[in-house]
């Protein structure tokens, strides 16, 4: 019988050590060995062999995972590296298992993030191309005008970036608030938006991940709900088939690519003329 081989991030991540993002750096630092030796990108393994990260062996692949719904307070940096940064998450929050954020909340933000030991989640929820929508509440500097929400919902070209946003709704409140859903994840994304309309986010808030809805006070978590799970496997599950399909169609397209290139080639060879 075949042996069943899994790549190394992500058997790390169904373990429930981290996401596959953050296995490829600890593979990349030289933190993680396969019998012993560190292994290379990509690398798979089986379930004969011992993997281990910092020394310590990574063995059982988790079945029970923990799903947290937690409203971040301005000053929290979303990292799990507890050795570098003082006001991490994992330090304000002091769970008793191995968690870690899905995504991050700038440091200055406030709000809903994912707290899990579930890796394999991490790069569902993640994938923009997914359209998965994130709601937050914005306060800038001055008065809105109509003409800051029709140029933050069409799209504007960060150039630091080299990026055009994707399109978006966005909802005046009052008149220095405003609503924002995005299926991106660009790094500090509204506040440049803001910044290239020349206004300044005074407070920035994410209030709805999804299915699942900001509900519990400032620094506190509470789990997901039976149904809230439920409803956000069938979501993913349904996005994951379409980010599969697309990615189907893209390989389709490729090879087709590629094959007419070689008959091409294969034409002009044809065609040179012989010389004497």
């Amino acid at each position: 019988m075949k042996e069943k081989l899994t790549r190394l991030n992500k058997y790390l991540s169904e373990a429930g050590y981290c996401s596959r993002r953050e296995a490829d750096r600890l593979i990349d630092a030289g933190r993680v060995t396969i019998n012993g030796t560190n292994p290379e990108l990509g690398t798979k393994v089986s379930e004969n062999d011992v993997v281990e990260v910092d020394g310590k062996s990574i063995t059982e692949r988790k079945t029970d995972f923990v799903y947290l719904a937690f409203n971040k307070p301005v000053g929290i940096v979303c990292t799990t590296d507890t050795r570098v940064e003082k006001d991490n998450i994992i330090d304000f929050i002091k769970y008793p298992k191995r968690i870690f954020p899905i995504g991050r909340l700038d440091k200055p933000s406030e709000g809903l993030i994912f707290m899990t030991d579930d890796g394999d989640i991490v790069n569902k929820i993640l994938r923009a191309s997914n359209n998965h929508d994130k709601e937050y509440l914005v306060t800038v500097d001055k008065p809105i005008s109509q003409t800051f929400i029709k140029r933050m919902a069409g799209g504007i070209y960060l150039e630091d970036l080299d990026k055009t946003t994707k399109k978006c709704t966005v909802r005046k409140i009052d008149s220095h608030t405003f609503t924002i859903i995005l299926t991106q994840g660009l790094n500090r994304q509204i506040r440049r938006m803001c910044e290239y309309l020349t206004y300044e986010v005074m407070s920035l808030k994410r209030t709805r991940i999804m299915n699942i809805k900001l509900d519990v006070p400032v620094g506190e978590y509470r789990e997901f709900t039976t149904e809230e799970l439920k409803t956000l496997n069938m979501l993913l599950a349904d996005s994951d088939k379409h980010y599969k399909q697309k990615n189907e169609v893209k390989d389709v397209v490729e090879k087709d690519v590629t094959e007419s290139r070689k008959i091409h080639s294969i034409n002009r060879r044809k065609d040179k003329p012989v010389q004497d």
